[in-house]
């Protein structure tokens, strides 16, 4: 059964592992198994957010939320304060397993309820190109591509007005995202 709940501190680690996991799959990095970038990310500041998930989300108007099949972790997803009126999407991943089966729609739901419930209006990310069904996901969901709002111009950045979508399904109520 898929629970998605608020993450406790001992299923950090796990998190990890599914984020790395899903992004080995995607990326396919060069010189080493999964294992060996998961010791390397696990050895940078990567994670730093999630090493300090209860001041960087749950202190400062944010959720991280953890994806639960049983009780194993199989993905995560998380919101957190950019200011009193935007908020970012963050470490949205799913194991591929499990792709194809509203989980995702479900935790962008939660968070999106959560962000309202704050007062945020809009909701920003950013995601790599190579991220092609994560962009995909993100535009069925209702988001826009706008000008990066940080200095990562590598990554592309995106933007949902939440005034805008419908609270039930997460989606665009504006007619003319249904065709893009």
């Amino acid at each position: 059964m898929i629970q998605i709940r608020p993450i406790l501190a001992e299923e950090i680690r796990a998190a990890k592992h599914v984020i790395l996991k899903v992004a080995h799959g995607i990326f396919g990095w060069d010189g080493g198994a999964l294992e060996d970038s998961i010791r390397y990310f696990e050895a940078s500041d990567e994670f730093e957010d999630m090493d300090n998930f209860q001041a960087v989300y749950f202190d400062r108007d944010g959720l991280f939320l953890v994806i639960l099949d049983s009780d194993t972790v199989i993905g995560s997803g998380a919101i957190r304060k950019i200011d009193m009126e935007i908020a970012e999407l963050k470490r949205m991943w799913l194991l591929k397993d499990y792709h194809g089966q509203g989980i995702g729609y479900r935790v962008v739901q939660q968070l999106f309820d959560f962000a309202r419930a704050k007062g945020y209006k809009r909701v920003y990310l950013q995601t790599s190109p190579e991220q092609r069904r994560a962009i995909h996901f993100y535009q069925k969901v209702g988001f826009q591509e706008i000008p990066s709002y940080n200095d990562d111009e590598g990554e592309i950045s995106m933007a949902i007005d939440l005034n805008k979508t419908n609270p039930q399904t997460g989606t665009s109520s504006d007619r003319s995202m249904e065709n893009s």
